[in-house]
């Protein structure tokens, strides 16, 4: 008998896991969500769970939002896909949509983060070749960084242990210290043509650039002639405070990419790029077989008018802010990092692990990065009491009366 997702139990969903499914995640400890609403989340037992992890920053405006569930509906109902060779009226109003948004650059959409920015890196290198000739294919990136999984991105990311056991690497990348600008300054070449940094960088502990070195980064791209890529994945719409985080350091990239939130969960990814560097793109050059389908675009335009019609910005800016002071005055965190509902508390013990495990039993979802690091990145529409009662499960994982 075939069991619906709605009658399975815990126990028949990781036998089905086990046997049938590729075993690339780690799934620990065992549990299984059957609904969503807002920010809580219910089990297969019907337990219910403060999510304070948002699908790792993808769901902006809360689970099974309404505005955005009825366009996801209306849309299946409508037509879901056609293909890239015709126009398709979402595509072409979310475009418009990030246009305004952004300040005035154009989309490529596809599937992604990994797909936004190995999109980023042929853009880079066609514009270089097309500006300033043959020989310009270098891209810098920085140690810690995390740009994705497919190979270039792979390859961009600053992290020894996500390339063990898929080299050889794709070739014309280098790793600099991160928030080093010197080091950015010494590793530019003749062959360089683009830099690419996360404002904040996520995977290795939630890290912001400092003022100085992302605004100097953008000055050296600047005086050399280079590309300023601002991966955005985990940072962008409204998640720090800001609709971009680049606008709290008051500089414009060339190209941005994004994906997690834009969506609130459906998959979809967006390569933004300033028009004159867009133009070095030609039909033939860069596409994507579901990038920008119907379903995608009508889930992330709702997602986008559900952000500025609740004014999730100014949300994230002020709950963040309460939530950081919060951490703050926690015994046994030694340092709070992070920008408005992207944040990282640094443990004064390697017990990370131990901790998110126990928040999880006590029915708060987080995310331990390393030994010492738990995540917080919650949906932009929490509260200050779902901020009290996270600091309450999550002060008594901690051990704390």
């Amino acid at each position: 008998m075939v069991l619906s997702p709605g009658v399975m139990t815990l126990s028949d969903i990781i036998a089905k896991t086990d046997a049938y499914l590729i075993k690339t995640y780690s799934r620990s400890p065992a549990v299984a969500f059957v609904r969503g609403q807002g920010a809580r989340l219910w089990d297969t037992d019907g337990k219910e769970y403060l999510d304070f992890l948002g699908g790792i920053a993808v769901v902006a405006v809360g689970h099974c939002h309404p505005k955005v569930t009825a366009a996801i509906q209306q849309q299946a109902a409508t037509l879901v896909h056609t293909s890239n060779l015709y126009h398709i009226a979402p595509q072409a109003l979310l475009a418009e949509k990030l246009f305004h948004l952004s300040g005035g650059y154009q989309s490529f959409f596809c599937n992604s983060g990994a797909e936004a920015n190995e999109g980023a890196f042929k853009l880079a290198r066609k514009h270089a070749k097309l500006t300033r000739g043959e020989g310009k294919y270098e891209i810098i990136s920085t140690l810690g960084s995390f740009h994705g999984r497919t190979l270039m991105a792979l390859t961009a990311t600053g992290q020894t242990k996500y390339q063990q056991g898929f080299e050889p690497l794709a070739p014309g990348f280098k790793h600099v210290p991160f928030n080093d600008l010197d080091a950015l300054r010494h590793a530019v070449t003749e062959h360089t043509c683009a830099i690419i940094l996360e404002p904040i960088q996520g995977e290795s502990g939630i890290h912001p650039c400092t003022p100085e070195y992302l605004q100097g980064a953008a000055a050296l791209c600047r005086e050399k002639g280079l590309l300023l890529i601002l991966d955005e994945v985990q940072t962008e719409i409204a998640r720090t405070g800001k609709m971009w985080a680049h606008e709290h350091y008051g500089v414009q990239p060339d190209i941005i990419t994004l994906a997690k939130s834009l969506g609130n969960g459906v998959p979809i990814g967006a390569l933004l790029a300033k028009p004159e560097v867009a133009a070095s793109f030609q039909p033939g050059d860069h596409a994507s077989t579901f990038g920008g389908n119907f379903l995608a675009c009508a889930a992330a335009l709702a997602t986008l008018e559900v952000i500025e019609e609740e004014n999730l910005v100014e949300n994230a800016a002020k709950v963040g802010d309460y939530f950081m002071a919060r951490l703050r005055e926690t015994d046994g965190i030694a340092e709070v990092r992070g920008m408005g509902l992207m944040i990282g508390a640094q443990f004064t013990q390697p017990k990370a692990r131990e901790i998110q495990n126990a928040c999880i039993a006590n029915g708060l979802l987080v995310n331990a990065i390393g030994d010492s690091v738990i995540r917080f990145e919650p949906p932009l529409n929490i509260t200050t009491a779902d901020v009290d009662e996270a600091m309450e499960i999550l002060r008594k994982s901690m051990g704390h009366r």
